[in-house]
């Protein structure tokens, strides 16, 4: 019997569509034993799901999904997760206070694109109450123009209008790598490489690429990922092992943002199993 776990999920702290105790509850009617939640700059979710994991019997990492800046002239988008952050450091709220700054205004920036260049009024406050008051992100910009009919469902919203090289597309600030890592390690995490196909790097480079980030801290990278094929989960593993850095794996469950994502199941509609976390000392001995 496979025990199954998952490392990458979402609530609507960010932008998930379950509130963080749904999410855990889910979960366990998923059949899974051990979850972590780690909403996109904050961490504005984990005391909920911290308390109703420990009321349900679910092994809990609280964590987090940071945007990294990139300091190279890659196409891609550069995320890493910090799992097991169990007591933040006044510099680790500095980073996620200046990455909700970042958000905000570039959310406003959204809005104004939205008016000036569609005609489309949308008020903050409309958005803030599509994301029930928590951090506002482009599936609540989605969920605004499905509820007004000027899209059809989220995923057109995005092919139209959201995604990377759509109009309305403006990028993050993001925290600068090593600042990152660092908050991490001091508030009790581990720095994982979130689904590192997102860094659009060929396979020519990626084992030197991620190199260089171990020898500024990283500690792992999530290997197994929903929107990476089976093959390239392998072989992105197999660099892990080379570099002797933690394999994660994760859902990276959004709910009805992303109806596609199963929690507890990653590329290659594989189960993730118990097995991986053992391998992480720090965070199983914690459970």
């Amino acid at each position: 019997m496979i025990i199954m776990i998952d490392l990458h999920t979402h609530s609507n702290a960010s932008d998930g569509s379950c509130f963080p105790a749904e999410l855990i509850e889910l979960g366990i009617k998923h059949g899974l034993t051990v979850m972590a939640l780690t909403d996109h700059d904050t961490i504005g979710g984990l005391e909920e799901a911290k308390k109703a994991a420990g009321a349900l019997g679910m092994g809990f990492i609280p964590g987090i999904e940071l945007e990294i800046s990139m300091q190279e002239a890659i196409s891609g988008e550069f995320h890493l997760l910090g799992l097991g952050i169990v007591n933040p450091v006044p510099g680790f709220f500095d980073a996620v206070a200046f990455l909700a700054h970042g958000r905000e205004e570039r959310n406003r920036q959204i809005l104004k694109r939205m008016a000036d260049d569609f005609g489309i009024n949308a008020a903050y406050e409309d958005l803030l109450a599509l994301a029930g008051g928590n951090t506002i992100g482009r599936p609540h910009f989605a969920s605004y123009l499905v509820k007004h009919k000027i899209v059809k469902n989220n995923k057109q919203a995005f092919s139209k209008y959201l995604a990377k090289g759509r109009p309305l597309y403006i990028p993050k600030p993001g925290l600068d790598f090593k600042l990152a890592v660092s908050v991490i390690h001091e508030s009790g995490g581990l720095a994982i490489l979130a689904h590192p196909m997102s860094l659009y790097i060929g396979w020519g480079r990626l084992p030197d690429y991620i190199k260089a980030l171990k020898e500024s801290g990283l500690d792992g990278l999530e290997a197994w990922h929903p929107t990476a094929k089976a093959g390239e989960c392998k072989r992105l593993e197999e660099i892990a092992n080379n570099l002797d850095i933690f394999v994660t794996a994760g859902s990276d469950f959004h709910g009805e943002a992303r109806p596609d994502r199963k929690l507890g199941i990653t590329a290659g509609n594989k189960k993730i199993e118990r097995t991986l976390l053992d391998k992480i000392p720090l965070l199983a001995g914690r459970l």
